[in-house]
């Protein structure tokens, strides 16, 4: 593929455009997008799509922008390019970017913004280098990937978009390194855990259950969990809160849990070793104290559900990645995360995430930056090309 006067015609392609995909990324990175607020962006993003010639433009339901480009052989379905439109930013967040030389500094500007600017330069390429592909390629613009979003946006494609049982692979575009290769998808489990008791005053009512106690057992419960270093098991408590003075027995206290794993069997069994401390916490604090003014209760609520699971490394997608990356002259980096693949890779769909190819650092914060110096960017950006090449099918030279 690499040798090919297709890819050499899209590679040039994207070389020839590159200052215009930096301007259109600047232009997207300073739209903000935070969680369930990117509507903005995606009428921008879909505008993009049209201007460029794009068919079926669609925004569903949910919010995700999709756009088609034909294939020349309906059997054999097509390929998803996803980048997602979402930032983990609040709304307010100062999304300007500051450019020095080939650096550009943002909050977003690599996770994912670079990507969805990516999503219109291959287009643009695959159309200037006159490509036809087998597999049709549908661009998809996913809202909700990260943090509270909860995959909401790639959940609600497969669960209800007209293209969703045509796709016959997966390739998100998340993440910088063109090194990597994420071929399976770390799962979570997030819960919202509540204590509540009758609650009085400090000096008063000493004696009563208490529900800080009652959480301060199930947090310790938690820690005191072995889990195995392989696969890769965690588990964070990320927020507590709860009570109303200094001098009041709370009435309710709670934390926000979150339990991950790269097997769908370890994070199972992590998640039904975690729940059952909870209750356990409530009754030893029922049992320490005075429950004449009423029981330590407990509720749970899931806020988070991203399932695991695996795209092997023999699949015919992982070992196309694989083998572009290597020839790209990258030390491949097989790995595991949690992108919007996960939800084709835990439906069975053949599902990678590569990255979008340029060096950065800080994602997730307010000094997130990014190198857009050309020759390595370009570079990161026709690998991705080549894999997708070969994926779709290129009809002729």
């Amino acid at each position: 593929m690499l040798d090919s006067p297709a890819f050499q015609r899209a590679a040039a392609a994207i070389e020839a455009d590159h200052d215009n995909f930096v301007e259109q990324l600047i232009t997207l990175c300073q739209i903000p997008s935070p969680p369930f607020g990117e509507a903005v962006r995606a009428a921008a993003y879909a505008d993009l799509l049209r201007q460029h010639g794009v068919e079926q433009v669609e925004t569903d339901e949910e919010g995700n922008v999709t756009a088609y480009r034909p294939g020349t052989d309906p059997e054999a379905g097509v390929i998803v390019l996803c980048s997602h439109l979402d930032t983990v930013f609040p709304a307010g967040t100062d999304v300007t970017v500051k450019r020095e030389g080939d650096i550009l500094r943002a909050p977003g500007v690599g996770d994912d913004t670079r990507g969805l600017a990516l999503l219109l330069a291959l287009s643009r390429a695959l159309d200037k280098a006159a490509i036809r592909t087998r597999a049709g390629i549908l661009f998809l613009a996913s809202v909700g990937e990260e943090g509270a979003g909860d995959l909401r946006g790639v959940k609600h494609f497969f669960r209800a978009n007209r293209w969703r049982e045509k796709v016959a692979g997966f390739v998100a575009l998340d993440g910088l390194n063109p090194a990597r290769l994420v071929h399976a998808a770390v799962g979570s489990k997030r819960y919202r855990v509540t204590f509540r008791g009758p609650g009085g005053h400090s000096f008063g009512a000493f004696g009563l259950v208490n529900p800080a106690f009652a959480l301060a057992r199930a947090m310790d419960d938690l820690g005191r969990i072995r889990v195995p270093a392989s696969p890769k098991t965690t588990f964070s408590i990320g927020k507590i809160g709860g009570g109303t003075s200094i001098n009041a027995i709370p009435e309710t206290m709670w934390m926000e849990v979150d339990l991950r794993s790269a097997s769908a069997e370890v994070l199972a069994t992590l998640e039904a070793r975690f729940l059952a401390t909870l209750p356990q916490a409530a009754a030893d604090e029922n049992a320490a104290r005075d429950t004449s003014r009423g029981e330590i209760t407990v509720e749970v609520k899931q806020i988070g559900d991203r399932p695991a699971g695996v795209t092997p490394k023999e699949s015919r997608i992982a070992r196309v990645a694989a083998a572009v990356i290597q020839a790209q002259g990258y030390t491949l980096e097989a790995t595991a995360s949690s992108t919007d693949s996960n939800i084709p890779i835990s439906l069975g769909i053949p599902a990678v995430t590569l990255g979008t190819g340029c060096a950065g650092g800080r994602e997730h914060s307010l000094e997130e930056w990014i190198d857009v110096e050309k020759t390595q960017s370009v570079k990161g950006m026709s690998t991705a090309l080549a894999s997708i090449l070969v994926l779709a099918g290129v009809s002729s030279n």
